[in-house]
């Protein structure tokens, strides 16, 4: 409740100077300039696709991953790669920030793509992408795990191999715990700062290019906010504008996980 007073404190007085259309539907974004845009669909746009890559390459691994520990790994190595996988999930994202401009950007993008510079959408969600990996094994696993063995063995019993029952018994039986690690990593993704910041460039551009430098909501809050804009401008409210519109993007994105686990959730006795 706190955090949603001190959003709409400062971007209700916003939103006084800036009409609530041109703001969600302008495609230029320049506050800081002398002549001064307020059109945060380039964030809007830079935010959802960078997001939307990294679960394009976290869920497909991910959850090829926690099907082999659910379902193939020996004890032994469920018990050691787990693990090591959440000790992933406690590294800085500054660090994947540093790690896609000194080694994604030059020697993945650049080469495959024939970039020109190395802050691009593309690393930045390469960065991402690995940094979600975790998140989805450990969320999808404990799913899949939690699926009755009975199941299971009524599968086995009529004839079906370890790769049947693994996808067309145990992954829909835990299908709601699954696309929630998908969401809940998707939301991550959206609300990320370090990577975006280090890695996509930092410019608010219109784009469906992954090449091309852009900048996302959260890069513009971390940009303002350390700069020397004064408070109680529109330009130092906006970044509270901004936050306002990822908090409710956030906070649909975790409605629709909440709604998806009751309408679908299987419970076993």
């Amino acid at each position: 409740m706190g955090i949603v007073a001190v959003l709409l404190i400062e971007a209700i007085p916003f939103f006084g100077d800036v009409s609530v259309i041109s703001f969600l539907t302008g495609t230029k974004w320049a506050p800081l300039f002398a002549d001064k845009s307020f059109g945060a669909l380039p964030l809007l746009s830079a935010t959802a696709l960078i997001a939307g890559m990294a679960l394009a390459v976290a869920f497909p691994l991910g959850l090829l991953t926690a099907i082999y520990l659910s379902e193939y790994a020996p004890d032994v190595v469920r018990s050691t790669v787990k693990p090591a996988l959440e000790v992933l999930a406690g590294i800085p994202t500054v660090v994947y920030g540093f790690f896609a401009i000194s080694f994604i950007s030059p020697n993945i993008v650049r080469p495959l793509f024939d970039s020109e510079t190395i802050f691009t959408a593309l690393a930045a969600s390469l960065a991402m992408g690995i940094m979600l990996i975790p998140m989805v094994v450990s969320l999808s696993e404990d799913a899949m795990r939690s699926v009755p063995s009975a199941l299971r063995e009524g599968a086995y019993a009529l004839g079906a191999n370890r790769f049947q029952v693994s996808v067309r018994v145990v992954v829909p039986a835990a299908l709601s715990g699954i696309v929630a690690a998908g969401l809940l990593a998707l939301a991550r993704a959206v609300g990320e700062t370090m990577i975006v910041t280090i890695a996509a460039g930092g410019v608010p551009n219109l784009s469906a290019n992954p090449l091309e430098a852009m900048q996302a909501m959260t890069a513009y809050i971390m940009e303002v906010a350390m700069g020397d804009t004064p408070r109680g401008t529109v330009e130092y409210r906006s970044i509270f504008a901004i936050g306002m519109l990822l908090f409710v993007f956030t906070l649909g994105l975790n409605l629709v996980a909440r709604g998806f686990i009751a309408k679908f959730r299987e419970v076993y006795e």
